[in-house]
């Protein structure tokens, strides 16, 4: 049994967990051969959690909105009007609070376009972008006349916003258990600078070290949504809605019903991820316009992902590293080191593609590496631009050589009327 065999035949965590090991080792082995500082380090893996989260949570709400078939391309629109209910709620009864209502105000998107798709067959493109055009313009109104009234707000911006409270975990990362802070495990690993052991160390030191609990709740969130789809009756008649919905009606399911709570859900995530945005996290007010296209990032990360939570969670940590380290990198060199690690990925994958037979996929693959490489050769820092294409470029590189193990719910997006095959 091959070595890819074997890791496929562990359970999920364990699978995942040796996934990321070995990206892990490719980064210190990249890093080692370009003088980089920053691929593994501790400032950067969590600065990577920050710009994954929101990313996450439109991918696992546009999941829930198209495993009852129903396709939300108004993720964006909706994490506005998250951001601003989230932001208001936060002056007016702090951040707990501000949470819930920034979960409103994404319901109340999601239910604007279950009442448009599910009830009166809109086109869900057409409903979607409707969202997109509408929030934006509701939430400046609301500024002007709230935001407007308050020192530091304007029809644009809110005042600053207070942060949750934040968690390190006892003995990985030196969190306090009472009143004793317990040791810094990774923190001393890390410092130790042996190759790979400190890498690995401070890498997962940045996971664990100093989070926000909206982070941790959105974390949660993954395995919760995984255990709800496929440990739930719940979340079975979810399923069927987006699978064929009409056999879930021969059962006696209101397919209508789980529709509106599969879009619902979705509008409450999405509202999670706008609130996130403007926490200290990231944003620290609500800014118009910072939503920045992180809704359809959110729908590539679930491509990506296969339509599962874990693998939108990888998708969205995909993007959110690039981007992390893009903020810290005043060089270049961090950014430019990236390129090295496309040429060994897309080398893999190349001859994992000879080796089945698929000459096109690995050719194809072989050639983007040989350019990439050729790239990293002659340069020595990357353009601005190339950290914001890549979403787009990942997504192409998935959809070109995994498109076959990719599988949309069946139904997705498809009109549904009761009584009609």
């Amino acid at each position: 049994m091959s070595l890819i065999r074997k890791i496929h035949s562990c359970s999920t965590p364990v699978r995942w967990m040796i996934y990321a090991a070995l990206g892990i080792l490719l980064l210190a082995l990249v890093q080692s051969l370009t003088g980089a500082a920053e691929l593994t380090t501790a400032k950067t893996s969590g600065a990577m959690l920050r710009w994954t989260v929101p990313v996450m949570l439109a991918g696992l709400g546009g999941m829930f909105a198209e495993r009852v078939g129903v396709v939300n391309i108004g993720l964006d629109g909706i994490m506005l009007l998250g951001m601003w209910f989230g932001a208001w709620g936060t002056i007016n009864y702090g951040p707990w609070v501000g949470l819930l209502i920034g979960l409103l105000g994404g319901a109340l998107g999601g239910l604007a376009h279950a009442i448009a798709t599910v009830s009166f067959g809109v086109d869900h493109i057409i409903s979607g972008v409707a969202v997109l055009i509408a929030a934006p313009g509701i939430t400046r109104f609301l500024s002007l006349e709230i935001f407007s009234g308050h020192e530091g707000g304007s029809i644009t911006q809110s005042p600053r916003l207070e942060g949750a409270g934040r968690f390190s975990l006892p003995f990985l990362a030196g969190g306090d258990i009472g009143a004793w802070q317990s040791p810094d495990v990774l923190g001393w690993l890390a410092s130790k600078d042996w190759w790979y052991v400190s890498d690995l160390s401070g890498f997962a030191h940045g996971l664990v070290f100093n989070l926000s609990l909206f982070t941790i709740l959105a974390f949660l969130l993954v395995p919760f949504s995984a255990w709800v789809l496929w440990r739930t009756r719940f979340g079975l008649r979810l399923r069927i809605c987006g699978e064929h919905p009409t056999a879930g009606e021969s059962q006696g399911i209101n397919v209508y019903l789980y529709k509106y709570i599969g879009v619902i859900l979705s509008g409450v995530l999405a509202g999670f991820a706008g609130a996130f945005i403007a926490t200290p996290e990231l944003n620290g007010i609500y800014l118009e316009g910072s939503v920045n296209q992180r809704g359809f990032i959110g729908l590539a990360a679930l491509i990506i992902g296969n339509w599962r939570p874990a693998g939108i969670m990888a998708g969205a940590m995909l993007f959110g590293y690039p981007f992390a380290l893009g903020l810290r990198d005043l060089d270049g060199s961090n950014t430019h080191a990236l390129l090295l690690v496309a040429v060994l990925v897309l080398a893999v994958v190349s001859v994992n593609n000879f080796r089945r037979a698929k000459l096109v996929d690995g050719a194809l693959g072989g050639l983007i590496a040989v350019l990439a490489l050729v790239w990293f050769g002659v340069s020595d820092t990357v353009p601005n631009w190339f950290i914001n294409i890549l979403p787009q470029l990942i997504v192409l590189l998935v959809l070109t050589f995994f498109s076959q193990r990719l599988r949309m719910p069946a139904a997705d997006g498809q009109p549904y009327r009761r009584g009609k095959s």
